[in-house]
């Protein structure tokens, strides 16, 4: 792997892309690890978020193993004509354990704050989502990459860049995270400019 200071001068874009919507997404279940595919709703979604990263450019779209994700960095590829690029184990989703196709309120009254169960820990996700754009970054100095994973791992890892916590991301929406001299730059978040909490007195 490329150290950061080897590739630390170069300009680079990562977009990065929450899936389209699964069955399990619609029915409010925990996901997570659990390899669910694209319904008719996520695929069209997957199609929409083209119109998004159209308007720039990209040179290599990467996405987690998981089929949703897949899928739909194929559908993208194809949109964009780009080749589909690999897969990286470090974009999984956060691994739910006993929580894994449970109702989201369900869960809370199981789990409060999804801690518990076999819930694989934030700081985890996080690491994970930082180790990935290290990889990625190290793997593909200087391009713009489209990274299609997963709702809360992007959350939180770009929460991490932005100093204060994203609201949920949406099933096919880009975020954009940009490399520059001082370092990572949130840019868009749920296709939309940044918003930061207003801070009141």
């Amino acid at each position: 792997m490329r150290s950061g200071a080897e590739w630390e001068n170069e300009l680079m874009e990562l977009g990065f892309i929450r899936h389209g919507q699964t069955r399990w997404n619609l029915e409010g279940r925990l996901q997570g690890s659990s390899d669910i595919e694209l319904n008719d709703t996520g695929r069209a979604q997957a199609s929409d978020a083209v119109q998004i990263l159209g308007s720039a450019r990209w040179d290599v779209i990467v996405s987690s193993p998981l089929s949703r994700a897949r899928e739909t960095a194929q559908i993208i590829a194809d949109g964009l004509g780009l080749e589909l690029g690999p897969a990286y184990d470090l974009l999984i989703e956060r691994d739910y354990g006993e929580g894994e196709g449970v109702l989201e309120t369900e869960a809370a009254q199981r789990w409060p704050g999804k801690i518990g169960g076999g819930i694989e820990s934030l700081e985890s996700v996080v690491d994970r989502g930082l180790r990935a754009i290290e990889q990625i970054a190290s793997d593909y100095p200087g391009k713009n990459v489209a990274v299609v994973c997963h709702g809360t791992i992007i959350r939180y890892t770009l929460s991490h860049f932005a100093g204060y916590q994203l609201d949920t991301i949406r099933n096919g929406s880009v975020a954009i995270l940009e490399y520059e001299i001082d370092g990572w730059e949130l840019k868009l978040v749920n296709d939309q400019m940044p918003q930061p909490p207003v801070k009141t007195q």
